[in-house]
């Protein structure tokens, strides 16, 4: 990380030009690379002096570029290059915006760049950092780097970090900052709007002012738009809003991102047991906590732990990805000795063997977009067992319906290809079947994961597949089997 005179300030790009300036950034280091291979070569004495110079000339040029650009943008930048270009970009990184890029960053770049750095570099960067900002970064920092942070901290702040960590991820209290403004409820509208003009600048996402009383309990917020266009002599009580949305530490982040889309939030307070305003939390950080939720899930469903760097040593992707690809081998050993059991009907009829895939695949494709509508619901809140046993007969409804449509179909599309209307029925039986075997375990899957404790949407798309392949094909063959053989 470059100690470069800092920034002066910091634009986003837009997409087009940060695409651009990824492509830029990558042609100067493939020319780097191609000079430094070229002066390899040369037999002139002063080579290397000759690479040094115009090695430096090409990072300079670099550190131009990067000099005002956002820090999420610098993020966007390395994650999109290879391991060994990420860095030498990220030394290149001005060190007061070390923190918030490794803020922006996806978890598995921010181990690769901590990695790179020494102690006293990731003590400065979280020196740059406010104290929820800190509470984010803390479980990737180490721990002797964590303690000498929090030991240098004034005392209400290491209580605030402190109080942050107490909290888990997917509360309120993982989310929240500590950055607002309050008033009184008793002081005149000209009195706050003075104390305002003295400040040097407002917290990110200020859209209200909260109002509390001696003890620092909440009363109301004030929005800025009626600070405004208040009469300046009227108190704070007169036109503060009391009848707010609020929420407490320990409330699940997930219900609170539903209640931000829900009213518009800006941002909202955060009271504790005894109604003290403790922190807010902003839209900012509701729009991560879904981004990062939303990427895990989808992770989750294809049987990812955790979200891959692309650019990852070899090793580390396949750790990450063997898991459930041995699940998937045992389920396939599976579906391959199930077709083995019917070798005889297949041999007698070559139709079941072009047949079979499409039952087996729609199947799938039922599962899946059962599981998917599952998980959602789990996400939000904890089902009954009332609403269990709404939702298997709502699905297995749903599959019924579909499989005598699209089963039906299949039947009549298989009737004009193959003249045979007892294929034509088996065919459009299997379908129904097992569009009813994937909505049952596209239900039980998620449901029955939630009662053990563990995550939902893990392997569940691996775990409906298998299903449904092996069941679609058993279905499909073994009525095959009664029906069609002599």
């Amino acid at each position: 990380m470059t100690d470069l005179h800092p920034p002066e300030s910091v634009v986003p790009e837009k997409p087009a030009e940060l695409a651009t300036l990824i492509r830029d950034i990558r042609e100067v280091m493939a020319r780097n690379r191609l000079v430094e291979g070229l002066v390899d070569r040369s037999a002139e004495p002063n080579h290397a002096l000759v690479e040094k110079i115009v090695h430096k000339q090409n990072l300079t040029r670099l550190a131009q570029k990067l000099e005002h650009c956002h820090p999420a943008d610098i993020a966007l930048i390395l994650e999109a290059l290879p391991f060994d270009e990420r860095m030498v970009i990220w030394d290149l990184v001005h060190s007061a915006q070390d923190g918030e890029v490794l803020l922006e960053v996806s978890d598995a770049v921010r181990t690769s760049l901590l990695a790179a750095m020494d102690r006293q570099e990731m003590l400065n960067a979280a020196n740059t950092l406010d104290t929820d900002e800190l509470a984010d970064l803390a479980p990737d920092f180490p721990e002797q780097v964590m303690q000498a942070v929090f030991t240098a901290l004034p005392l209400a702040e290491r209580e605030r970090l402190r109080f942050a960590l107490s909290y888990a991820e997917d509360t309120v209290g993982a989310l929240m900052d500590f950055d607002l403004v309050t008033v009184r409820a008793d002081v005149r509208i000209e009195v706050v709007l003075r104390y305002l003009r003295r400040m040097d600048d407002l917290p990110d996402h200020t859209d209200k002012l909260f109002v509390v009383n001696r003890d620092s309990g909440f009363v109301g917020v004030i929005y800025l738009k009626n600070l405004l266009l208040s009469d300046p002599e009227q108190e704070v009580r007169d036109v503060m809003a009391q009848d707010v949305v609020r929420f407490h530490p320990e409330d699940k982040a997930r219900a609170t991102a539903d209640a931000f889309e829900r009213y518009d939030l800006i941002s909202a307070p955060v009271v504790g047991e005894r109604n003290q305003l403790i922190g807010r939390v902003t839209i900012n950080a509701v729009m991560d906590f879904i981004r990062e939720a939303r990427d895990e899930e989808r992770l989750s469903q294809v049987g990812l732990r955790e979200e891959e760097d692309i650019f990852a040593p070899i090793v580390r992707s396949v750790k990450n990805r063997s898991p459930w690809l041995a699940v998937n081998l045992v389920t396939a050993l599976i579906a391959s000795r199930v077709i083995g059991l019917f070798d005889g009907a297949i041999e007698q009829l070559v139709a079941l063997a072009a047949l079979m895939p499409i039952v087996a695949g729609m199947g799938g494709n039922v599962g899946n977009q059962t599981i998917t509508m599952i998980v959602r619901e789990l996400a939000f809140r904890t089902l009954d067992n009332r609403d269990i046993r709404l939702l298997y007969s709502k699905e297995l409804r749903i599959a019924l319906i579909n499989g005598l449509i699209w089963g039906g179909s299949l039947g009549l599309i298989t009737f004009l290809l193959y003249h045979d209307p007892a294929l034509s029925l088996v065919m459009a039986t299997a379908v129904s079947l097992n569009f009813l075997t994937a909505a049952f375990f596209g239900v039980t899957i998620p449901v029955t994961r939630m009662k053990l404790g563990r995550d939902p949407a893990l392997g569940s798309s691996v775990l409906i597949t298998a299903i449904t392949d092996s069941g679609g094909f058993f279905i499909f063959l073994g009525l095959a089997t009664l029906f069609l053989m002599k």
